[in-house]
């Protein structure tokens, strides 16, 4: 009986390796490691959302005509300054036309009939981006939503720094393998993810149409443009894997 039970136990120990593990696996051994990888680069693109609101208190077909008129011109000054041969675009979404009411004393009144568009821009441009907010607003955008900065080789990005880690992940399983006086027979499992983080500050906009006007009449008087800086992307893969051990 000492015998089987002797024969069964196995006894793992790793001293001083941070972020492995020996384990039983069945009748095999198998070593656990978690590695990753990372780098940080300038976006290259960047995504606008801009709302314009329009409303009156008296017809919906005046407050409709009223947003098409500046939608129509925010349209017009933002695709001037994109370049489609670079991937540029600019769309609209999220349209919508209804009465606003306001509730006192558990009834409900009428208020004011309100249209509301989205216009969404996608450029590479990054330089453009702080004319494009001066220039909207001044077109009659009344709110700038976001402003969203990324990277177009995202993915190769992500392959490159997955291969950095895997082949890390490799290497530390088999250093402690020999460490233990043992070595690496297939693996077990093998698990990866790839994220991104903008480290720079996202800038969100909900300013009174006057303020924005305001705003846009300094920038005319004075030539300069809102100054954005896209900040740095940080790119991480990390791998956790588990081989096992002869």
């Amino acid at each position: 009986m000492k015998k089987l039970l002797a024969s069964l136990l196995v006894l793992t120990a790793v001293t001083g390796l941070s972020g492995a593990a020996l384990a039983a696996a069945g009748d095999r051994g198998s070593i656990s490691v978690s590695t990753s990888a990372n780098t940080e680069i300038a976006p290259d693109v960047a995504e606008l959302s801009f709302a314009v609101r329009t409303t009156d208190n008296k017809s919906m077909q005046k407050a409709t005509q009223m947003n098409k008129e500046a939608s129509d011109k925010v349209l017009s000054v933002l695709s001037s300054m994109l370049t489609p041969a670079n991937g540029d675009y600019i769309k609209t979404s999220d349209y919508n036309a209804s009465p606003v009411y306001t509730y006192s004393s558990g009834k409900r009144n009428f208020d004011k009939y309100e249209v509301s568009n989205r216009v969404i821009v996608h450029t590479k441009s990054i330089d453009k981006v702080g004319s494009m907010i001066d220039k909207a607003i001044e077109a009659g955008a009344t709110n700038v939503d976001s402003l969203n900065f990324s990277v177009s080789t995202y993915d190769a990005q992500c392959n490159d720094l997955l291969d950095i880690a895997t082949k890390k992940a490799q290497t530390r399983a088999g250093l402690i393998a020999r460490t233990l006086g043992t070595s690496l027979d297939g693996v077990k499992s093998f698990d990866l993810s790839c994220n991104a983080n903008n480290y720079s500050h996202t800038p969100r906009f909900y300013m009174a149409k006057n303020m924005m006007a305001d705003a846009a009449e300094v920038e005319t008087a004075s030539g300069a443009s809102t100054a954005i800086s896209g900040g740095v992307i940080k790119i991480y893969a990390n791998v956790n894997a588990s081989f096992f051990v002869k």
